[in-house]
């Protein structure tokens, strides 16, 4: 099945190699939209990244690199490299790609037996341009996998276990990460990555306009809410007091962020898991999913966001909204913000329970034949330290660090903002460890775009959303 594939897939590659030419598409990292392959999904908002490229007289060959504005590489096979260095393919295209380029600086000047030099892709690119690599047997030696991503990777023969390397090095990985980030890496009883963080949509407040509409904050700085009717009625609040060009919410019209509150809506409803563990039954509760995009809905309907957002992130960057869900990611940009005085706390609970949407990073080892075993055990070394010494780093960014002394660490503790939503680790809701999730997913949001653009009603909407889950069941 897997040779299947990786043939069908290379063949593909040559094509795409053929149609494409030597020009560039110019796509550059972005905050969400409505663009559902924009993951982290898209993690991204601000251009970042230590991207090496070919020299400058290298410009007129069809193999130079082609690098975009925000410094990622529409095509790395043709970045030039130091055969002294492991290649690291990252998808850190946004304001996290800057804090990855600061621990890959920190652990080359340490003397690593092998540096690692990092080519930073377009996020949208990212997936396809990996798995054709490998396919190709030209595979980087070092990649990020999201834990929603990772069950295909595997599944598919992308990735390769990592258990030998840390037997190699006496690395006890159950002595450093929780139980279920062990269990979300873990296939057949093989490790196949390390956890890097978990990132959580979370909500983000403007103190500023919470102050001007006389809501208060609790004791910790943060927002009491114990039911939907209770935020509703804080953002009526705020809304009461806004000024042309605010939003009491902002969040995109369409595409993830909305996907990812009613994920949240969902499961604190009491919603049950969308497939089976074994992926061959559709378990969703079709019920919940209505009533959970039915709430969604009304926060567009009875005015609380803004028509025409595309980037919300942005948006309550400038100041000019009350609330803003977007993921942990967004934190070290929005307190390197000028003037923005915000605050941030994990979802709160609105329904039954407190559960959140989040995904997780890990750092992969990606199947590469001319990868010697040396290099293979200096780039689990690197997957290691990468979460390890470079986590305290990593949470700078705002993700929640995976290993546990660096969570517990008193540096971690003092970071302002990360400790309001570290709870989110415990309310997280991970999708299924399943091959088709990035598929269903995908299904998922067009469905749910569909009620929320008032394409479809609510019923149709959810019957898609099921239709999806069951094409893609094994």
């Amino acid at each position: 099945m897997k040779r299947k594939w990786l043939a069908a897939l290379l063949t593909a590659a040559m094509t795409a190699g053929v149609l494409s030419g030597c020009g560039g598409n110019g796509n550059a990292g972005t905050t969400d939209t409505a663009n559902t392959e924009t993951p982290a999904d898209s993690e991204t908002s601000e251009g970042g990244g230590n991207t090496e490229e070919a020299p400058a007289d290298a410009g007129e060959s069809a193999d130079a690199a082609d690098v975009n504005e925000d410094g990622t590489v529409n095509n790395p096979e043709a970045v030039q490299v130091d055969e002294n260095k492991l290649v690291f393919w990252s998808l850190f295209s946004g304001g996290d790609g800057g804090f990855m380029d600061d621990i890959i600086a920190d652990y080359n000047s340490k003397g690593p037996s092998k540096e690692v030099q990092s080519i930073m892709l377009v996020w949208g690119d990212y997936y396809t341009k990996l798995q054709t690599a490998v396919a190709a047997g030209k595979g980087p030696d070092i990649g990020v996998s999201h834990v929603s991503k990772l069950p295909e990777l595997v599944d598919q023969g992308v990735v390769e276990p990592i258990d030998s390397y840390l037997e190699q090095m006496g690395f006890d990985i159950n002595s450093v990460y929780a139980s279920n980030s062990i269990d979300s890496v873990t296939f057949d009883g093989h490790i196949y990555a390390i956890p890097l963080d978990t990132h959580a949509e979370i909500l983000y407040y403007n103190t500023d306009i919470l102050e001007r509409a006389g809501v208060a904050l609790n004791a910790d700085g943060q927002l009491d809410i114990n039911s939907w009717d209770e935020f509703k009625a804080i953002m009526d609040q705020c809304k009461a007091v806004l000024e042309d060009g605010e939003t009491t919410l902002s969040i995109t019209n369409a595409g993830d962020d909305p996907y990812r509150i009613w994920w949240a809506t969902y499961f604190q409803m009491g919603g049950t898991p969308l497939v089976n563990d074994d992926g061959t039954e559709v378990t969703l509760d079709m019920d919940i999913a209505k009533k959970a995009a039915e709430a969604v809905k009304s926060l567009y309907e009875e005015g609380y966001v803004m028509e025409g957002i595309d980037d919300h992130q942005q948006l309550f960057q400038s100041g000019k909204a009350a609330f803003a869900t977007c993921g942990t990611w967004a934190t070290g940009a929005f307190e390197k913000t000028d003037n923005l005085k915000f605050g941030a706390q994990a979802w709160p609970k609105m329904f039954d329970n407190d559960s959140c949407w989040a995904d997780s990073h890990t750092m992969i080892l990606p199947v590469n034949p001319d990868r010697t075993e040396e290099e293979s055990l200096a780039a689990v070394e690197f997957l290691v330290g990468a979460s390890g010494d470079g986590g305290a780093i990593w949470a700078g960014s705002g993700q929640i660090p995976s290993n546990m002394s660096v969570l517990e660490s008193e540096a971690y503790l003092s970071m302002p903002y990360r400790s309001s939503y570290k709870s989110a680790l415990q309310t997280a809701v991970l999708p299924s460890k399943n091959a088709h999730f990035y598929a269903m997913k995908d299904g998922i949001i067009e469905n749910l775009n569909t009620y929320w653009t008032n394409v479809a009603d609510v019923d149709t909407a959810i019957q898609g959303v099921y239709d999806e889950l069951e094409s893609n069941l094994d």
